[in-house]
């Protein structure tokens, strides 16, 4: 295996004060120099634009309503609808914010890499920090959510697991969610053989999911009641602004496909094409499932569901085979997240190795597989722990807020360039000039405002731990801080 390429630190005499360092930024043409760098080029470009947009798919269709459903339903009531159309409006302009980045830096490192190359090393530290938390938690998270649906496949043969190993210490009698543990090691497992392979299950994957998502509709639809839909909004506008801020959850995956920037065929020309085709593909599908789901059952039925749209065909069907048909496709759908955002997590961390901002053996790449073997190996290992000990609700929760702050500042970062460097090559070009960045930050921030306080202190803790963990390590180690004032500026310039 080899090492990624680092740079020595000089004495600390030469070091910039805290204040520069965070200000200093790496430039887009050293970021694209270092994937081409013979010690950087073993990941290998085996993705097209289809493929790409199966990785953003397969990130994110499915874990809204496979997973958080039952959990928005009882906030937002029948207009749990308007809460994902909500959400998947801030997400489509963060993506299309996302596309204009992905098509100038493209490279691994999603918005972390975009905001060293605009805002500084301060605010990406911070950035790659919250993808940690958005890539790691929400991996857990739907993991978490595979538990019931293992279940339900399990009752079709009249078995059923014990409470200590369907849920974590947080329930009665629980304690390991061994369905999450072997859903996140699995997935670990294939991602280490190599990414091509991991590419091609998934999108096997994203066709059974989006099959299954029709079928329910389809079920569903012949329970179809408009009476289910009175009234629309019993918790008012605040409900559904309230489940729009934790069903953000659902459209984390979409970013995944700007991590894959050093795997992609041509991608200035496929990441912004992926990126915004599969926002299109997820957004609808979640409105169809979440109409038919309503307007098959009340609202008040899922506030003591815990697997709804498995329960839904169950009672509308009363066919078992069909049950254990959706039940083990579920599944699969869920272990196509896992894949996708586990695969994202290591490519993020990859990066941030590279520039020294973690450890080295983050970014060490197996000449064999074409993958970050030991990165890979041990986020899912701890991902794995997390997933089979921690509830579902506050891993959600904890990703959205996390994800949110990300996608603001990518957007931030568009605006940056857009006034700084507007002579860059951009292969995409957001539309109507500043009008949808603008409108991405704020709609980030205002779902971000929506969360609870709990979700806030959390977010919190995490970013102080990230501080710590900045000055303790990634500050003597990071590549660019560690530069001289001359070298620095001959980087910025070339």
């Amino acid at each position: 295996m080899s090492s990624p390429q680092t740079t020595p630190a000089p004495p600390s005499g030469q070091r910039p004060g805290i204040v520069r360092q965070l200000g200093r930024r790496k430039s887009i043409t050293s970021m694209i120099k270092d994937t081409e760098d013979a010690n950087s080029q073993e990941l290998r470009r085996t993705f097209g634009v289809f493929q790409l947009t199966m990785i953003s798919v397969g990130a994110t269709l499915g874990t809204g309503i496979l997973v958080i459903l039952g959990e928005a339903v009882p906030i937002a009531g029948p207009g749990v609808w308007i809460a994902f159309i909500l959400a998947g409006i801030t997400a489509l302009l963060s993506a299309v914010s996302y596309a204009e980045m992905a098509g100038m830096v493209p490279v691994s490192g999603s918005s972390y890499s975009y905001t060293y190359a605009t805002l500084g090393e301060g605010v990406a530290w911070v950035c790659g920090w919250c993808l940690v938390l958005e890539y790691a938690v929400s991996v857990a998270a739907v993991a978490v959510g595979a538990a019931d649906y293992v279940n339900e496949t399990l009752r079709i043969f009249g078995f059923e697991l014990p409470p200590a190993l369907a849920s974590g210490p947080d329930q009665p009698g629980g304690v390991i969610n061994l369905p999450a543990l072997i859903v996140v090691v699995l997935a670990t497992i294939l991602l280490m053989r190599g990414a091509k392979e991991s590419g091609v299950v998934n999108t096997i994957i994203v066709f059974v999911k989006i099959g299954i998502l029709v079928f329910f509709s389809i079920v569903a639809f012949t329970a179809f009641k408009a009476g289910n839909f009175e009234p629309l909004l019993p918790m008012g506008a605040a409900g559904v602004t309230a489940a729009a801020s934790i069903v953000f959850f659902s459209y984390i995956g979409f970013d995944a496909a700007s991590t894959a920037g050093e795997e992609a065929k041509n991608p200035k020309r496929d990441l912004p094409r992926a990126i915004i085709l599969s926002m299109v593909i997820v957004t609808s599908m979640y409105v169809l499932v979440a109409v038919t789901a309503i307007g098959a059952r009340e609202w008040q039925w899922f506030e003591t569901s815990t697997a709804p749209l498995v329960q839904i065909v169950h009672e509308i069907t009363q066919s078992n085979f069909a049950v254990f048909l959706f039940a083990a496709s579920s599944v699969l759908a869920i272990f196509s997240v896992v894949i996708t955002v586990l695969y994202g997590q290591s490519r993020i961390l990859l990066t941030m190795s590279r520039d020294g901002m973690v450890p080295r053996f983050f970014g060490v790449v197996s000449p064999r597989t074409g993958t970050p073997l030991i990165g890979t190996l041990v986020t899912g290992t701890l991902v794995a722990i997390t997933a089979a000990l921690i509830p579902l609700g506050e891993l959600a929760n904890a990703t959205s807020i996390g994800t949110l702050f990300a996608f603001c500042l990518v957007n931030v970062a568009v605006i940056y360039l857009r006034v700084t460097k507007p002579e860059l090559e951009r292969s995409f070009k957001a539309p109507l000039g500043y009008t949808i960045p603008i409108l991405g930050a704020l709609a980030c921030a205002f779902l971000m405002l929506n969360l609870s306080g709990i979700t806030w202190a959390v977010f919190g803790i995490w970013m102080l731990v990230g501080v710590l963990i900045y000055f303790a390590y990634s500050r003597r180690h990071s590549r660019v801080g560690t530069m001289s004032d001359a070298d620095y500026r001959t980087s910025l310039s070339a």
